[in-house]
């Protein structure tokens, strides 16, 4: 197939949802780059993966999977990861990432992302699987924060230093989710800008800003609404730390018309723009 490949994203980029596959083709809006939820392209044929070559021969690509799960205390799923190398190996996406999370338990998988206790033993634990799953795709690999609705009485350390040991154990990148350290601080009660400060800014490769549903007793990343102000506010800081990192809009439920989905898009682009001009 014809490339697309670049060596690195940058500007903004949007999810690719299966409701605006044609209209995007049709278009082809001036987007530097596109992600994809992989776990929907690792099927053998198929429309998904008939639309996803022609998207890669007009984008870069970013891969971002939620099936790794590589907090379960079993061994990696060998199929689920012989699938997505073949994936990987087709398209060479810029990034691959999945979450710092476990989802599955006995072939069961949860609809979730599931938080784990952060301590030290779990951190090498994590940090091993880590360097399985790059060893296996070839490639480092990122890993986002996810947002939370509980913690662990086990716990011994904050969740930003338990993420910054896996990725000096691990010597893997970050996918900084804004809106899930949000999310995870209103219903934890820590100070985001805390978590923003502690990160290893040279490991953070892409930047993540979704919408989130206000449920009264806690905040619920639903990726089903624009970013809130509160979000934008702790981007500009992300931004300020990290430079003008590649930012996605990531819309996954009650998708809006492709129109609206590009001008949350450009709010994101003034801004990284502003930031960089600044810089």
């Amino acid at each position: 197939m014809t490339e697309a490949v670049t060596e690195r994203l940058e500007g903004v980029g949007i999810g690719l949802r299966s409701a605006h596959y044609r209209e995007l083709l049709a278009r082809q809006p001036d987007l530097p780059w596109l992600e994809i939820l992989t776990d929907n392209y690792l099927g053998e044929g198929g429309q998904p993966l008939s639309f996803l070559r022609q998207f890669a021969t007009r984008y870069p690509l970013s891969f971002h999977c939620v099936g790794m799960s590589l907090g379960s205390a079993e061994a990696p799923d060998r199929e689920y990861f012989r699938r997505l190398k073949r994936r990987v190996d087709e398209f060479r996406p810029v990034h691959v990432s999945d979450h710092l999370c476990w989802s599955s338990f006995h072939g069961r998988h949860s609809h979730d992302l599931l938080p784990m206790p952060y301590t030290a033993t779990n951190a090498r634990f994590f940090a091993s699987k880590i360097q399985w799953a790059q060893d296996c795709l070839g490639r480092r690999i990122l890993i986002e924060n996810v947002s939370s609705y509980l913690t662990y009485a086990e716990s011994s350390m904050e969740e930003w230093e338990f993420m910054i040991d896996i990725v000096r154990m691990a010597d893997c990148d970050l996918l900084c989710d804004v809106n899930n350290i949000h999310v995870s601080a209103v219903n934890h009660g820590f100070d985001p800008l805390t978590y923003l400060q502690s990160l290893p800014a040279a490991r953070v490769r892409e930047i993540h800003l979704a919408g989130y549903e206000d449920q009264g007793t806690h905040l619920l990343d639903s990726h089903s609404r624009p970013v809130s102000e509160e979000v934008w506010a702790l981007y500009r800081t992300a931004l300020q730390r990290f430079g003008p990192v590649p930012t996605l809009i990531e819309w996954d439920n009650d998708l809006p018309a492709l129109d609206d989905l590009l001008a949350e898009a450009d709010k994101a682009r003034q801004l990284l723009r502003g930031i960089h001009a600044a810089a």
